[in-house]
């Protein structure tokens, strides 16, 4: 039931319950020091009188005097009760007064009893007689106060002190409740501004100036998740933008390329180039989905599925034996240097590779060179492959990493049959091998690198 509580309703309870707690223990402490302080002011009233009635036994010579005397104090002092024997022989007593046998002795802390409805408190003393030749045996004197004065004010000091401290202690919760709501105003306030929150104002964030230090922190956090948000949501609705684009040119490609064909009738070698032209645009649209798959199954994680040994010299040589034909026909020069081997799926590092080279190739003028440049050290490896060509901006390097995302926004897609999906796996690739992919472009000369973090001595 508490945890369906609001925070502010807790809150309160908290300080109820701590006001309760203490103001509560105080009242018991000043009753019980209190009580404390009236035992002994009543043993020392006791003490004092058993001094008096010494000094009146000691100085009365007869036993009528002594009734007298002590007639005369018992008179003055109301609520006084005394008791005194000489063996069996009661030598004075009030009249109906029982005391209890193990009444306290003098000194210690005085015997609390009740006697018809009165509230009584008492010691036991020994009186020497007085001196002389009828001097006699010792004499025991029981002597007790009425304490009913004390209990009337015991009570009545109880009672306030519950009643102040219920009140104490409703006052306490309203505090409570105003200082906790207060205090969790800022709360209110960034509620408030997530609510304006929404897919098409995604600009709104909490105000870290104005709230306590306590939820600076969380509204730092939460600008810095509404910041990523914003982020991400605009490389989708870019990505989706993108997507549409990708998808419309071989859509409209096959679609004009079948009207055309059905608005009227054409020999067989006419209708095989149609449907060779239509076969290489459902190739292409095959390897986007494809592709797109991929990315999918990357952004959840997936495991190597052939973890092996891997010689990255070996695997881009092969792939200049690929790539041979496109390097011959723009005349470019394939070069390697160093080698390495890491632990990786063969058939995703080589696709990864091959994107880079691809690329590279792609973007490389007539009569350039391509240099591919391994490193080992401790602990990682690195493969870069550099090309001549266009510099790329700063600010546009880390865009190429983006899917469908192109320096040149005009060409609806490059030369060869691409489909802009290329470097946006090979970081997948690389997220999955848990390494890197990096870029850097000056000066006329673009470099991709690959850095992988499991490696193998050569």
């Amino acid at each position: 039931m508490l945890g369906r509580l609001s925070l502010t309703a807790r809150l309160t309870a908290f300080y109820a319950l701590v006001s309760a707690t203490v103001l509560v223990g105080l009242a018991i402490l000043v009753a019980f020091a209190t009580g404390r302080h009236f035992v002994e002011l009543d043993r020392g009233y006791l003490q004092d009188k058993i001094g008096l009635i010494q000094k009146i036994v000691s100085e009365s010579p007869s036993p009528d005097l002594l009734s007298g005397r002590l007639d005369e104090l018992l008179g003055s002092h109301h609520g006084l009760f005394i008791d005194l024997r000489q063996g069996d022989r009661v030598v004075y007593g009030t009249e109906g007064m029982v005391f209890p046998p193990d009444l306290a002795p003098q000194g210690a802390t005085p015997t609390d009893w009740t006697l018809h409805d009165q509230t009584l408190r008492g010691l036991n003393a020994r009186i020497d007689p007085p001196a002389g030749p009828s001097a006699g045996a010792p004499m025991q004197l029981l002597i007790a106060l009425d304490t009913g004065h004390h209990l009337h004010f015991m009570r009545s000091l109880s009672q306030t002190l519950a009643l102040y401290s219920l009140a104490a202690i409703l006052v306490s919760g309203v505090l409570g409740w105003w200082a906790a709501r207060r205090g969790l105003a800022p709360l209110r306030i960034m509620k408030e501004r997530a609510m304006t929150v929404t897919a098409q104002k995604l600009d709104q964030r909490m105000p870290v100036e104005a709230v306590p230090v306590e939820f600076a922190d969380l509204a730092e956090s939460l600008n810095t998740m509404l910041g990523r948000l914003q982020a991400d949501f605009a490389r989708l609705q870019e990505f989706s933008s993108d997507l549409a684009h990708e998808l419309r040119t071989p859509i409209n490609n096959l679609l004009t390329q079948t009207q055309v064909s059905l608005a009227q009738k054409r020999d067989a070698v006419a209708y095989r180039d149609i449907l060779a032209s239509n076969a290489e645009e459902f190739q292409r649209l095959a390897r986007m989905v494809s592709d797109m798959l991929f990315l999918a199954k990357t952004e959840h994680g997936i495991e190597l599925p052939h973890p092996e040994a891997i010689s990255l010299d070996q695997e881009a040589l092969d792939l200049f034996d690929f790539y041979d034909a496109v390097a011959e026909e723009k005349r470019i020069g394939l070069k390697i240097i160093g080698k390495a081997q890491v632990m990786g799926d063969r058939l995703m590092v080589r696709r990864a590779i091959g994107n880079l080279l691809s690329n590279a190739l792609r973007h490389s003028p007539a009569e350039a060179e391509i240099m591919v440049t391994i490193e080992e050290r401790p602990g990682e490896a690195s493969l870069c492959i550099t090309n001549s060509g266009m510099t790329i901006s700063p600010e546009v390097q880390p865009r190429l990493f983006d899917r469908f995302y192109r320096v040149d926004k005009s060409r609806s897609h490059p030369e060869s049959d691409g489909t802009g999906l290329g470097l946006s796996i090979t970081q997948a690739i690389m997220a999955a091998h848990g390494g890197s992919v990096s870029v850097r472009s000056a000066q006329g000369k673009t470099t991709f690198c690959l850095t992988f973090r499991s490696t193998l001595a050569v």
